[in-house]
């Protein structure tokens, strides 16, 4: 993961090696040569991800300074990804942010111990319906990605029954996420907590660009606001459709999506078909991307 952008960019490899001294450790090892179970760890998974894609964004941001410093209006991540919208943004720095989601991850895997969850995805289940799963099975609504899609948390015996309610309440498929614990739900309240004391240590500057949280889907511009959104995005859910649709609703019809996958752009293909995306991840991606 992030090799071939290492090896072929000057402003990537400093990424990575910025990472590895933040952290003490080789995190660019783990990204290129695996092993994938030491990879997909939590702790080091978060890291690695935000690694790889602030490591595309400065490789596309050398080539186009102008074009994604006056031609960008806003910023959104998914999840994890929303440090990596206040990096682009220049509200965090790249180390406070690695060190941040670095002990986010343990949080959220310890609290995972502590408290064992699973995560699963609805596919073909309206809102309404997936909320009834929710209240009969005392799980949660997770994230919200996009038209058809959820995902809920709960409890390990929890999201077993909603798998079986969601399946008779004509769910087309019902998938369970290959997590370590019930994320974006009440059972990481203690996640949250211990982050909040981290994120005191941290400054947090005022945004260049419109960051949209997760949890308000809106804007936020106060430091102050984007840490308790932070603070609150652990145990809550993702409103991934809505954030996309502020932003849509802003006359903004190009997309650009940093990182590995492409994820994001299968979800707005549902939210709105005609919004363009590309994906910035790989080496050829950087040298194929055309900006104004």
């Amino acid at each position: 993961m992030g090799r071939d952008l290492a090896e072929a960019f000057p402003e990537s490899k400093a990424v990575f090696e910025k990472a590895d001294s933040v952290l003490g450790f080789s995190l660019s090892r783990i990204c290129f040569e695996g092993p994938a179970e030491e990879l997909v760890k939590t702790n080091n998974c978060q890291p690695a991800v935000l690694t790889a894609t602030i490591a595309a964004f400065r490789a596309l941001e050398a080539k186009y300074p102008a074009a994604l410093k006056n031609g960008t209006s806003y910023a959104a991540g998914l999840s994890l990804g929303e440090y990596s919208a206040l990096v682009a943004a220049r509200a965090l720095s790249f180390e406070d942010a690695l060190y941040l989601v670095r002990k986010r991850g343990e949080f959220m895997e310890e609290e995972a111990l502590k408290k064992p969850g699973r995560m699963l995805s609805l596919i073909g289940l309206d809102l309404e319906a997936v909320k009834e799963v929710c209240a009969r099975a005392n799980t949660e609504i997770a994230n919200l990605n996009c038209p058809g899609q959820t995902v809920i948390s709960g409890g390990v015996k929890e999201i077993a029954e909603a798998e079986k309610l969601a399946r008779e309440l004509g769910a087309k498929r019902a998938i369970l996420l290959e997590v370590s614990g019930a994320f974006h739900s009440s059972l990481m309240q203690g996640a949250s907590a211990r982050l909040a004391q981290e994120l005191q240590k941290i400054n947090i500057q005022s945004p260049k660009l419109s960051v949209v949280s997760n949890v308000t889907a809106k804007p936020a511009a106060n430091p102050a606001e984007i840490k308790d959104n932070l603070i609150k995005q652990v145990a809550s859910s993702v409103l991934w459709e809505d954030s996309m649709r502020f932003i849509l609703s802003k006359g903004i019809k190009s997309f650009i999506e940093f990182g590995p996958g492409k994820v994001l752009k299968g979800l707005m293909r549902r939210i709105n078909e005609e919004a363009e995306v590309v994906n910035i991840d790989k080496k050829d991606d950087i040298l194929g991307c055309m900006l104004s």
